[in-house]
């Protein structure tokens, strides 16, 4: 008897453009939300965005609650969930860049209450997936939430964010390929829960932004356009496995493990892209593949080294060897690497010199 079934949550509009920031109240209208928004963001979003849109929803009558957050943690979570409650709100919107909805994304999910999603910034496909992430000491927890019920992703403020949050963005994607090798590795060893259709989904947003990557320039509102696309087409296939599974392997592992050895050295997505490098070469060896992403990586100007992270070459020996203990995800680094071998991997591909 076939009693296999799945519930797959996606956004029920994806709004992404010139200027389409000016049609976010009527993009929240069209999902009937009824009742008074908590604006969550930070403080440059909250200029650029949140208070042009705080005025749209004062002028069609509505009076939004704000709160501005610093810094991505568990306690910021719970301080937008106290004045949720406190405000007597309907529902959340997340208006920044990673931070901001993140930490929107998972008070929702707390509250029960519908999430809408206003990147400010290309930095990662958590604008629109159903995974938030926020630090917590010396780790980075991985969260389980609702994906957001709206995107609205104005290309023109995307465009003008600083270059280095569009670079990790699309490094983030790029690391799609390695994360999709790992998942099926998992499948064929370890009999891992998986989906077709997801992983192809995967790859192929990773393909956009490799086939694209002579045209990701700064300040191109197209370029805005191209990263935009790739980061809601992960953000979905990330919510078809109902996993994080098509966009985290190894090379998310090893970014994990970075950020406890050295916080705040990287941003995330340059760490998974320099980290990709280095798991396309076990999955593949010296046939090649790695180059291709090294050489896309570095034509967008992201990261390929430990020297351009800004990590010395024995934090990331520490790291490659080490970071297979964070979770119970199989992967190409399987139990572990041996320091021998993971500096060569970390020698051949340029990681470390």
């Amino acid at each position: 008897m076939f009693e296999k079934s799945t519930w797959i949550r996606l956004p029920r509009n994806v709004v992404v453009g010139h200027g389409v920031i000016d049609n976010a109240v009527d993009v929240i209208d069209d999902l009937h939300l009824q009742g008074r928004p908590l604006f969550v963001t930070s403080p440059t979003p909250r200029e650029v965005a949140a208070d042009p849109i705080a005025a749209d929803f004062e002028a069609a009558g509505v009076e939004p609650a704000v709160v501005t957050v610093e810094t991505a943690t568990f306690d910021a979570v719970e301080r937008v969930i106290e004045t949720a409650e406190a405000e007597d709100v309907s529902y959340l919107v997340g208006i920044g860049g990673g931070k901001a909805i993140d930490i929107a994304k998972m008070a929702s999910d707390h509250l029960e209450m519908g999430f809408c999603s206003v990147p400010t910034a290309a930095s990662h496909d958590g604008i629109v997936s159903n995974r938030g992430s926020v630090p917590d000491g010396d780790t980075r927890h991985s969260v389980a939430a609702e994906p957001p019920l709206a995107v609205i992703a104005d290309t023109e403020v995307l465009a003008e964010a600083p270059w280095e949050l569009t670079t990790a963005g699309c490094a983030d994607i790029i690391s799609n390929y390695t994360a999709v090798m790992d998942w099926r590795l998992a499948k064929r060893l370890k009999d891992a829960e998986y989906s077709e259709y997801s992983a192809a989904l995967s790859e192929m947003t990773a393909e956009i932004l490799v086939d694209n990557a002579d045209m990701v320039r700064p300040g191109l509102e197209e370029s805005a356009w191209i990263v935009t696309k790739a980061l809601v087409s992960s953000g979905v296939a990330m919510s078809i496995a109902g996993s994080s599974r098509p966009a985290s392997g190894a090379e998310h592992l090893f970014s994990h493990q970075l950020d406890r050895l050295e916080p705040g050295a990287a941003l995330h997505g340059h760490q998974v892209g320099v980290g990709s490098i280095m798991a396309a070469y076990l999955h593949g060896g010296e046939r090649g593949f790695w180059q291709d992403i090294r050489s896309a990586l570095a034509s967008i100007d992201a990261p390929t080294t430990a020297e351009e992270l800004g990590i010395d070459d024995e934090t990331v020996i520490e790291a490659l060897t080490t970071c297979h203990e964070i979770r119970d995800r199989y992967t190409i680094l399987g139990d572990g690497m041996d320091e021998r071998a993971a500096r060569e991997v970390a020698t051949k591909t340029g990681v470390i010199s």
